[in-house]
């Protein structure tokens, strides 16, 4: 007779650091938006950091070669020495920074990028610097390894911009790393070339996460590897080149630490799929013409955008710079952003994201994306007008 199988307890008590994980509401107001969908509901859907359109052509051609030439095995654990090339060249092309193959690792997209950087510089206890509001994700990985995310204010009046000297206010014995990221989510602020210099002078270790150069619509875009080697880079495909469900990223480390970050590559992710690394390579040697045209049209609803949040009352003090999305200001109608953008989803059919997905300073705010047709922008601001119209500010 076979042991009756061991029941699990009602309530498992999970490790602390999966305790301390927080949900991603950005995906939890999306997923909730789908239901709604199948229920018959008509959804606008401006919560996602997914950019609009399809994946180019050519990309599609070439997964679709490589596929067919079985290109389907495992790849070396840093990636295709053909894909390390192309990102090099991509590098000393965009920037005028030299990086060689060898410092080059590719993941499955930005967030395995981004684990393997926190974990090679960051020691459990260690604190790592990031401006509040941030990605949601940041503090959640800094958490699940150990490490102590250390959260400096950016502020509406200064475009969100984090500033060096706001940053040396904070720097200890313990800060080891300052994770930036530029253009940035969800703020939309871009660091010129005096901030990023001032940054990169504070002297720790500094992560930079590029995954939005490419939409930048005031100036070009600058790595922080212009400006020091004390640095890795997180970057990738899903942004620029229309490939989000693709899971394509890489970072760029100093020579020094690749071995070890690569070690941490074999064990956990062993590689990147193979054909997808065709599909970068393809994607790198987009034009620039290709890149410029695709984006014109976000300049065009980013504008569109903040006229009509100023119409309305909710715009923030300056249009953000880059990337596609922007905080709308609704602390005068409330001061929970999660309850806020349920009730807005299930009165008007807009999904947005609560500011309090980025952190308390982004508590009071919705993130808008505006990576969606100007159509559904059009028709989702239209509602948005109507829901604000008839509501009143909180005493």
């Amino acid at each position: 007779m076979s042991e009756k199988r061991q029941r699990l307890p009602k309530e498992m008590i999970l490790p602390a650091k999966v305790q301390r994980v927080k949900p991603f509401l950005a995906m939890e107001i999306m997923e909730k938006a789908q239901l709604l969908e199948k229920e018959g509901v008509d959804i606008i859907h401006l919560e996602v950091g997914e950019p609009g359109g399809e994946t180019p052509i050519a990309i599609k051609e070439a997964a679709a070669a490589a596929i067919f030439d079985n290109d389907t095995g495992y790849t070396h654990s840093l990636g295709k020495p053909e894909l390390r090339d192309e990102i090099a060249i991509y590098y000393k092309r965009a920037y005028g920074v030299e990086i060689y193959p060898e410092q080059v690792i590719v993941t499955s997209g930005s967030s395995p990028a981004m684990l393997l950087a926190f974990s090679a510089i960051l020691d459990s206890g260690d604190q790592l610097i990031m401006s509040d509001p941030y990605y949601a994700c940041y503090p959640n990985f800094a958490c699940y390894i150990g490490e102590e995310p250390l959260f400096v204010t950016v502020r509406e009046e200064d475009a969100f911009r984090l500033q060096a000297s706001e940053i040396s206010k904070y720097l200890n014995s313990k800060v080891k790393g300052i994770l930036i990221n530029s253009p940035a989510n969800p703020t939309g602020a871009v660091l010129g070339e005096k901030e990023l210099q001032d940054i990169a002078e504070l002297g720790p270790f500094i992560i930079s996460d590029e995954i939005y150069h490419g939409i930048n619509y005031t100036s070009r875009d600058h790595t922080i590897l212009e400006y020091t080697d004390h640095a890795i880079v997180i970057n990738g495909f899903s942004k620029r080149n229309i490939m989000t469900g693709w899971r394509l990223g890489y970072l760029i480390a100093p020579q020094n630490m690749v071995r070890n970050i690569q070690k941490l590559q074999q064990n956990l992710f062993i590689c990147a799929c193979s054909f997808i690394q065709t599909a970068g390579i393809a994607a790198l040697r987009e034009s620039q013409e290709v890149l410029e045209e695709r984006f014109s049209g976000y300049n065009e609803r980013r504008l569109y955008l903040y006229q009509t949040l100023q119409k309305i009352g909710i715009a923030p003090m300056k249009p953000p710079e880059g990337a596609f999305y922007m905080l709308a200001n609704v602390k005068k109608y409330t001061d929970d952003s999660y309850s806020f953008a349920l009730r807005t989803l299930e009165e008007t059919g807009v999904a947005v994201t609560p500011g309090i997905d980025f952190g308390s300073g982004a508590e009071g705010y919705i993130r808008i994306s505006y990576a969606c047709s100007m159509d559904n922008l059009k028709e989702g601001l239209l509602r948005l007008e109507n829901f604000f119209n008839n509501l009143s500010p909180v005493s």
